[in-house]
C-alpha cells in the first residue's frame, strides 16, 4: 500500500482527534489552574499550596478548559484565520465561553468556581476584559503552534493502539463527568431542603455528600454570588 493511501488514527478534524484534544486540553487546564494558585498563594501568604483544581470528581480533568481547546479548533484554526482575527475571535469567544460557563454552573449548581467583581472591567463579575486579551493571545498561541504539533503527533499513534485508548478514555471520561455534575446538582437540591426522589438521589447523598465534594472542587464556592441580584 502507498504511503498516499496509508491509514491514519484520527485524521483531519475526526471526532476522535477532537476529542483526544478535549483530554489534553482537559489536563492541561488542571495543571495550569493548580500551578496558578500555587503561585498566587504564595504571592500572597508566602506558602506553598498544591490544591486540586478540576473539574471533575475522578481523575486530573478540567472539561471546560477540553471544550474550549475543541471550540478553538474546529472555529478558529479548521477555517485557517489570520492571526489578528484569530486575536480577536479568541479574544471574543474566550469570554464569552467563560461568562456562560459560569452563569450555567451558577444556574444550575448554585455554586461559582470564579468571581471577578472586584476585578478592573469586570463583566458581571463573571469575565473581564483583560482576561479576554489574554484568551485571545492563548487562542493565538495555541491555534498556529500548539495545535499543528499535537494534531501531527496524533496522527502517528498506531491506529489499533490509538482506538483501544480512545474508547477507554472516552468511557471513562463519560461516566466522570455524569457522576461528578449530577453529583453538584444533587448537592444543590439537598441545600434546598428537597429530599431524593429516587434510589439514585439517595445514592448520591451517601457517596457524596458536600464535604466530599468540597473536597474533590476546594475552589468552588457553595455561596451565592456577592454581586447576585436578590
Amino acid at each position: 500500500m502507498s504511503s498516499k493511501n496509508k491509514k491514519v488514527f484520527a485524521e483531519g478534524y475526526s471526532f476522535k482527534k477532537l476529542f483526544l484534544i478535549f483530554v489534553i486540553g482537559s489536563i492541561f487546564g488542571a495543571l495550569y489552574e493548580q500551578i496558578l494558585n500555587l503561585i498566587t498563594t504564595y504571592l500572597q501568604t508566602g506558602n506553598l499550596v498544591w490544591e486540586l483544581r478540576r473539574g471533575v470528581i475522578y481523575g486530573p480533568f478540567s472539561p471546560i478548559y477540553g471544550a474550549g481547546a475543541v471550540l478553538l479548533v474546529y472555529f478558529l484554526a479548521k477555517p485557517n484565520y489570520s492571526n489578528l482575527k484569530t486575536f480577536i475571535l479568541g479574544a471574543l469567544g474566550g469570554g464569552a465561553f467563560e461568562y456562560l460557563i459560569s452563569f450555567l454552573q451558577e444556574t444550575f449548581t448554585h455554586t461559582v468556581s470564579w468571581d471577578y467583581s472586584d476585578h478592573f472591567l469586570n463583566i458581571n463579575g463573571r469575565t473581564t476584559i483583560p482576561f479576554m486579551l489574554v484568551w485571545g493571545f492563548f487562542a493565538l498561541v495555541f491555534v498556529k503552534i500548539v495545535y499543528p504539533f499535537l494534531s501531527e503527533q496524533i496522527e502517528k499513534i498506531p491506529i489499533k493502539f490509538g482506538n483501544i485508548c480512545f474508547y477507554i478514555i472516552f468511557i471513562f471520561l463519560v461516566i466522570d463527568m455524569a457522576i461528578s455534575w449530577t453529583a453538584l446538582i444533587r448537592s444543590a437540591l439537598r441545600r434546598n431542603n428537597i429530599e431524593p426522589l429516587t434510589p439514585v438521589g439517595h445514592f448520591y447523598d451517601k457517596v457524596y455528600p458536600d464535604p466530599v465534594l468540597a473536597k474533590s472542587f476546594p475552589n468552588m464556592s457553595f455561596d451565592v454570588r456577592k454581586d447576585k441580584k436578590k
